[in-house]
């Protein structure tokens, strides 16, 4: 996949810089009359991009649970952006602290969340590395189902109790539609997925490519689909070749990138059902795999 994003910063562990990630002309040239002053950069970083129990399975002996490829290797998903100097976590599951690490994260600035699945959110204690270094309580973004869920599994980080200095103290912002950090706008994207109030994210920063994050979902309502359309880059939930009852298959994410025209796709979530290399092969123009790891840059 070549075109969207200016620069890879980063290249899985053993896997050399194959240096062919080159601006697209048609984008360049639509986002050259838009461009921020010099100070301004944007990235969007994959922390995580495998399904709920991420990638080696326990136990499994199958090829891709097996493969020496370390696009293989799928921590749960969740995804930094960075938009000039604000930085933006989206979901905290279980890996976060070994995200957070390898990734060199020292400042989250507040904490999107797409949905109350456990592989979303039960790394919320890790935050306190974050919470450490500031005196604010942390902005937390959920809909009103999902705040209502990570209120019951940690209650004690908003009880009135909760007053030590350096644990986890959420600052609950409930989503009731769009919402803006500074120049970066964010429109929640409502999706269907399995039993529970599912949303993905649109963000906008003016003079950079628009990026829609979609990382579960089973159905994209009409009116989701007319905010995305034209999107930049759609980074969509793709399981496995198969069909399944809560996500999307590979088929399912191909169709949404063509109805919504996204000028490039990148797909995440991904099970052992997947090796890298055989499904990068396959694609479509335009349509690519995330990985662990892979930053997209723009300044």
């Amino acid at each position: 996949m070549e075109g969207l994003w200016a620069k890879v910063n980063r290249q899985p562990h053993g896997i050399p810089h194959r240096g062919d990630r080159r601006k697209d002309p048609v984008l360049s040239a639509k986002l050259a009359g838009a461009r921020l002053p010099p100070v301004a950069s944007f990235s969007f970083t994959f922390l995580g991009t495998g399904t709920s129990v991420g990638v080696p399975v326990i136990g499994c002996d199958c090829v891709v649970c097996q493969s020496p490829d370390p696009r293989n290797k799928r921590t749960r998903a969740s995804v930094m952006l960075q938009a000039g100097d604000l930085s933006l976590l989206v979901d905290t599951g279980p890996d976060l602290r070994e995200q957070a690490l390898r990734e060199n994260i020292r400042k989250v600035d507040a904490v999107l969340y797409t949905h109350a699945h456990l592989d979303h959110v039960v790394g919320f204690d890790e935050l306190r590395a974050f919470c450490w270094r500031r005196e604010a309580p942390l902005p937390m973004h959920a809909t009103p189902e999902c705040m209502l869920s990570i209120r019951s599994m940690f209650g004690w980080a908003f009880a009135d109790t909760n007053v030590i200095r350096g644990y986890v103290k959420p600052a609950p912002e409930i989503i009731s539609g769009p919402f803006r950090y500074g120049d970066l706008a964010i429109t929640p994207l409502p999706v269907v997925h399995a039993n529970v109030e599912t949303i993905g994210y649109l963000f906008d920063f003016p003079g950079f490519p628009s990026i829609a994050y979609l990382p579960d979902v089973k159905e994209v309502p009409e009116a989701t689909l007319a905010s995305m359309r034209g999107v930049d880059l759609l980074v969509v939930d793709a399981l496995r070749p198969g069909g399944h009852p809560t996500h999307f298959s590979t088929g399912d994410a191909l169709d949404l990138a063509e109805v919504t025209g996204a000028g490039e796709t990148l797909l995440t979530h991904l099970g052992h059902e997947n090796d890298h290399a055989e499904l990068e092969a396959r694609l479509p123009a335009g349509v690519g795999v995330a990985w662990d790891g892979l930053r997209l840059e723009w300044d």
